[in-house]
């Protein structure tokens, strides 16, 4: 059971993703400096290797928070959407902003980047406790 919770974890997260980036993805194209071509969509838009990284980047985290769950007695729904939220507001977003600071890259890239990592952790969180 543990694994299947892991792996609908990182499908919601994924999905909440790919709905997050479509309602942001001007603002975030502009940020990250992506290029896109005259349909406006982005130039390396049919590669796989993004989605691929990303899926499995997701699946260990949902993977190393169903462990720390596990460890940390977190069993019910509002403690793990609780504890969600502080792993993506605390521990991830602060990362992104390192990262994007020492970068010079655009704070809003941080903001709307940090704003998925809480969400998806948070929805992780949720979705690993409901089993």
């Amino acid at each position: 059971m543990a694994i299947l919770s892991i792996v609908v974890a990182t499908i919601a997260a994924f999905a909440f993703g790919a709905a997050y980036y479509m309602v942001l993805a001007k603002p975030w194209m502009a940020a990250a400096g992506i290029k896109v071509g005259a349909d406006g969509k982005p130039e390396n838009g049919a590669n796989p290797t993004p989605y691929i990284v990303s899926f499995i980047c997701i699946l260990l985290v949902a993977g190393m928070t169903r462990h720390v769950f596990a460890l940390s007695g977190i069993e019910t729904a509002g403690k793990g959407l609780q504890a969600g939220l502080g792993i993506g507001l605390f521990l991830i977003t602060p990362w992104i902003f390192i990262n994007t600071g020492y970068s010079d890259r655009p704070w809003k890239l941080a903001v709307i980047d940090g704003g998925y990592a809480t969400a998806a952790a948070a929805i992780i969180g949720l979705v690993l406790t409901l089993f």
